[in-house]
């Protein structure tokens, strides 16, 4: 099977390391890519928004299966235009990607599916947040209705800070706060079939202690110990099953990876959010501990058969990610910075360096973006498995590089949810 991984960042990084080591996947590409993908995949400089050029290539290359990472293309439509020209795409229509593309679209979805949510009203004028402010009072959730790369959403007990990120967005929906420590399940689906990954836990916030703002994730960790050991069940059963009735009863079918944010609150699992995508850092450490194949299952998915193949299994031990971060992320960041140490940590029994904002520059590796490296790590247990990502990342280093100190710290599950620091 030829793959074709659409991207650049580090989530497409790790679908292209495990793709390439499933047995049924002879050939690997990936557009437009980095370096660390370069070492595992033939790349094409080819635009991912562009449905039309990526089609074009897939053709052109024999891709038996297009796996699109990022949402932007997604809810531009390029899914599209492969599916259009007979090649099976990982990953939602168009239509189907509203369920990241608008948060309004989304909560419509899951209040006709009857999925277990936070109350929500959808502000367009000054005076409708006012009164939704009011009516949910602090802390005050604010969500940008569009596209925002994880960095849309403000979670705030100011008042003001709260009015300023509305009156910025054209559209916004004013959330209920959760309380509960925040996870993430991925469903892979076939528009009526799905299977549940295991689940993660992201740290979005820039700084130890979730403070700072949202940030795209700083890291992330897997297995859940402290969870319920059936969580996954419970939310393909009151959550994906449903969303997929609804989608489908919609006329637009959903296939790709469904990406449920949960909190878990006093009263049981609730959504913070739909994307329509793997997320970034969260899905790194759940690849990291799969161990059936990954080309195999999104294959089955994308072609309408998954219920022909196993549900994905997982082996022991665990899995940590840290995210390393440029200067002035998330706000800005900053480039060309020279990078040193990643064959060093790279050479670390039982870690990967994820590549997520990187260039090179004659022979320098430089940053390029916001979060430039994830260390990836595996070990016996979570502990065990933080050490070794921590220890790798030391020995990593570029201008301004910023990074948490606190990824899968104990006490587990609590970080970014219960104990709102702000």
């Amino acid at each position: 099977m030829r793959t074709l991984v659409i991207g650049t960042g580090g989530r497409e990084h790790a679908l292209a390391r495990a793709l390439a080591l499933d047995p049924s996947v002879t050939e690997v590409h990936a557009a437009p890519g980095n370096p660390g993908i370069a070492a595992v995949a033939t790349l094409h400089d080819v635009d991912p928004m562009s449905g039309p050029a990526v089609a074009e290539l897939a053709v052109e290359i024999g891709a038996d299966l297009v796996v699109v990472g990022p949402e932007a293309p997604l809810v531009a439509g390029v899914a599209d235009a492969v599916r259009d020209r007979g090649i099976a795409v990982f990953g939602p229509s168009q239509a189907a990607a509203q369920l990241e593309g608008s948060k309004a679209f989304s909560k419509d979805v899951m209040e006709v599916a009857g999925v277990p949510t936070a109350g929500s009203r959808t502000c367009t004028e000054p005076a409708e947040v006012e009164a939704a402010l009011d009516a949910f009072g602090a802390p005050y959730v604010v969500k940008d209705d569009a596209l925002a790369a994880g960095k849309g959403v403000v979670v705030t007990r100011d008042r003001a800070e709260a009015l300023a990120h509305a009156a910025a967005c054209e559209r916004v929906v004013i959330e209920e706060f959760l309380d509960g420590p925040e996870v993430s399940v991925f469903a892979v689906c076939d528009g009526t079939t799905a299977y549940a990954l295991q689940p993660a836990q992201d740290f979005k916030r820039i700084f130890d202690g979730g403070r700072g703002p949202n940030t795209g994730g700083m890291g992330s960790y897997t297995p859940l110990t402290w969870a319920r050991p059936d969580l996954a069940d419970v939310v393909l059963e009151s959550v994906v099953r449903p969303t997929l009735g609804e989608m489908a009863r919609r006329g637009t079918p959903f296939v790709g990876c469904l990406y449920v944010g949960l909190a878990l609150t006093e009263s049981g699992p609730r959504v913070i959010e739909f994307n329509v995508r793997f997320g970034d850092p969260d899905i790194q450490p759940v690849l990291a501990v799969l161990e059936s194949p990954l080309g195999e299952l999104l294959m089955a998915a994308a072609a309408g058969r998954l219920d022909s193949v196993p549900a994905p299994v997982f082996r022991d031990g665990a899995a940590v990610t840290v995210v390393l971060a440029s200067a002035g992320y998330p706000e800005s960041s900053s480039t060309g910075d020279v990078i040193t140490g990643v064959d060093l940590a790279a050479a670390w029994d039982g870690v990967d360096v994820i590549h997520a904002g990187t260039a090179l520059s004659g022979d320098d590796l430089v940053t390029a973006g916001g979060r430039v490296l994830a260390v990836r790590a595996v070990g016996t247990d979570v502990a065990d498995a933080r050490a070794t990502a921590y220890a790798a990342a030391d020995l990593i280093s570029f201008p301004g590089r910023q990074r948490r100190t606190d990824i899968a710290a104990e006490p587990l599950g609590v970080v970014e949810g219960a104990s709102l620091r702000l």
